[in-house]
Formats: structure tokens, sequence, C-alpha cells
């Protein structure tokens, strides 16, 4: 994109009045945006107001800053983009949607926006040891298997979807709720990082942008527009995933969900959505049968279903006595009738081996491969 189609774009965008919708009819009616902020303010007011069809006359205020800031942003590394959906890089699902994005800014490698294969992995920001663990190795089999994890970077699911996509050797895409020069939450700058080196991260966002509430929905619109399906892994039933399952939906896109512990406010979302015909998944090969892929490259089938496996029979009969729900230290110790000190020291062994995780209020929970 020509500097003076950045500022032409910019321009339009921070007029005030004209939000995406707006410009969406007046790029329709006009055509792109120099055309639009040629047309004389009687032209436009048979689409806005008087007062939106005179700002259109003026330069906004701020557009000289916002002009500085996306250029010193754009020329910091030859792996910063700006598209338009104009642009032969802009990714075509996006242009199906009702509302695509008008400009697309892009940390990373424009060509991982053309992966053939990509899935939306979301959930609850406070997963459980077991959620954040599910989403972690779903991705990485996924990834392993040519699949392109699309997820927000947000803390939790969204964080544990990207390491697993990374250490599995695919690509991953992270949509954002800021400008890409902000990194949100700051303890995933590292992360962002290694995804802009190994996929991309994308915004619709000018540079400087920080997060507020109203830009999470719409990341998630994008999420699920990128992707040809989506997996939520836990959520509860009033959560932005769901809105990005929901989004998906309607855009025709497959829906998968992990299903969890009827306890649970974790696993509420999941269930209502696999109610309302979301398809359950106990492991990813569940879903790259349905993506058409083959199965994941390591052994066996990786699975939501927690591992038996343990490395002394006492142990193994404290797994079956835990369940699959959490449990607390007394109700275990009548079950079993073990004493404090050997219960104990059963339980930190396999919390050290990764099968049983501590949650908050003195809770444990079995854990498992999946």
């Amino acid at each position: 994109m020509s500097a003076d189609e950045l500022r032409a774009w910019l321009r339009l965008l921070l007029t005030p009045g004209v939000g995406p919708e707006t410009a969406r009819r007046l790029l329709a009616a006009f055509g792109p945006p120099e055309a639009v902020l040629s047309q004389p303010p009687a032209a436009c007011q048979a689409l806005v107001n008087a007062r939106v069809a005179q700002a259109l006359a003026d330069e906004p205020a701020d557009l000289a800053a916002q002009l500085d800031r996306a250029h010193a942003w754009l020329a910091a590394s030859p792996e910063h983009h700006v598209l338009s959906f104009a642009d032969a890089a802009f990714p075509p699902e996006l242009l199906q949607m009702a509302d695509p994005p008008l400009l697309l800014w892009v940390q990373g490698d424009l060509r991982v926006l053309r992966h053939p294969v990509r899935l939306a992995m979301v959930g609850s920001r406070n997963p459980t040891p077991q959620g954040q663990a599910n989403a972690r190795q779903f991705a990485s089999a996924l990834a392993g298997s040519g699949v392109c994890v699309v997820s927000g970077l947000a803390a939790g699911v969204d964080g544990a979807a990207h390491e697993g996509a990374l250490e599995g050797g695919g690509p991953t895409i992270a949509v954002v709720g800021t400008g890409l020069d902000i990194v949100y939450p700051r303890r995933h700058s590292e992360l962002a990082r290694r995804i802009a080196v190994n996929g991309c991260l994308i915004s619709e966002y000018l540079p400087g942008t920080g997060p507020h509430q109203s830009h999470f929905p719409r990341r998630n619109r994008l999420i699920a527009g990128l992707s040809q399906g989506t997996l939520v892994v836990e959520a509860a039933v009033q959560s932005g995933s769901l809105i990005t399952a929901r989004l998906a939906a309607e855009q025709g896109r497959e829906v998968f969900a992990i299903p969890g512990s009827i306890h649970s406010p974790h696993a509420r979302g999941c269930h209502a959505l696999i109610r309302q015909g979301a398809k359950l998944v106990e492991s990813a090969q569940d879903i790259l049968e349905d993506l058409r892929l083959a199965p994941p490259a390591q052994a066996g089938r990786a699975s939501a279903e927690p591992d038996l496996i343990a490395t002394t029979a006492d142990e193994a009969s404290l797994l079956r006595a835990m369940g699959f729900d959490p449990v607390s230290f007394d109700a275990l110790q009548a079950r079993t009738g073990v004493d404090t000190p050997t219960l104990q020291a059963r339980l930190l062994e396999l919390e050290l081996a990764g099968q049983v995780a501590r949650l908050p209020g003195g809770l444990l929970q079995r854990m498992g491969s999946a």
C-alpha cells in the first residue's frame, strides 16, 4: 500500500461519525477512499447526515499523529504490513463476512493467512489445570498434523493453544484487540514475539490502540471468520468463547467442544454448545477426521480421557479413587482410608509426575493427556 493510499484510508476511518458500517456504505457507493474523500458534501449527504458529510471534507485533527505512528510501525520491520480488502494477500474468508475489516495490520509471515487448514481454539481466561493442558496438547497434536491454530493471545486457553501449536511445529495466528505495537496481556510479550516468527499476529486496530472491552467481540468475529472450524476447550455459559462459537456457526463453520465434568462451571458452556449441535470431541483425532486430515504424527490416540499410567499399584489405586472431578483431601482420605502422611506423599509423587493438579480451595484433580 502506498503512502497516499494509507493516508486516504486513515483519513476516512478517523473522520468523526464514520464507523465501519458507514465507511463500507461510502466505499460501496463511490469506490476507494480517495474517491470518497473527493466527493462534495452534497453527494455524501445521500448516505450520511450533513454533519458527517461536512466532516469528510476536513482532515481529522489527529490524522498527522496517527499517520506518523503507522509509518513508524511499518518501517520498524519488513515483517510489518497493512492490507486493505483490495490487496491480494487479504484473507478471502474475511471478505465473505457481513462486516469484514477495512484494514488489516499484520506482523509476521503473510503466507500464513492462506494456510490451507485453520482451526480456531478458544476458551476460558481462567481455565482449570486440565483445561489448560487440554488446550496445549490438542493444539500440539493438531499443529503436528498440519493445522494452523488461530486464537486470541488472551490469558488462559488462548495462550496455551498458541504455545501448543508452536511446540507442535506448526504456524499459529494470533488475532488481537489492540494495535500490534501493544501486547495484551503484557506477560505474553515473548509469546507474541515467537508467534511473529512462526506465524503472524493480526489486528484491525491502528498502532497505538490500547485494549478496550468493546474490541474483543470484534476480534472474536475475525478468529471465527479466519477458521474452517472452532474448538471450545472450556467456557462458562456467558463468555466470549461462546460468542466466537456462535459467530462460527452463523458463518457455516464447524463448531467442536470438549466435554467436562457436570459439576464444573468451566464445562457448562461446552455442554450448552453440544446440546445446540456442536460436535463433541474427546481427542485431536476426532477433529482431524472431520477435517479429513491424517491422524497426529505421534503414536497413540491423543485423547482428553485421563491417563491411567502410574508408577505403582498404590498410585494407580489412588487415581481411581480420585475419579474425574475435583476432590478435597479429606474426601479422598475417606475414600481410600490411607493415613495422612502416606496420602500426602503419594499425591506429591503424582503431582510431580503431572498426573494430579492442585486447584483453588484446596481441591485436587486428576490430569489427563489430550
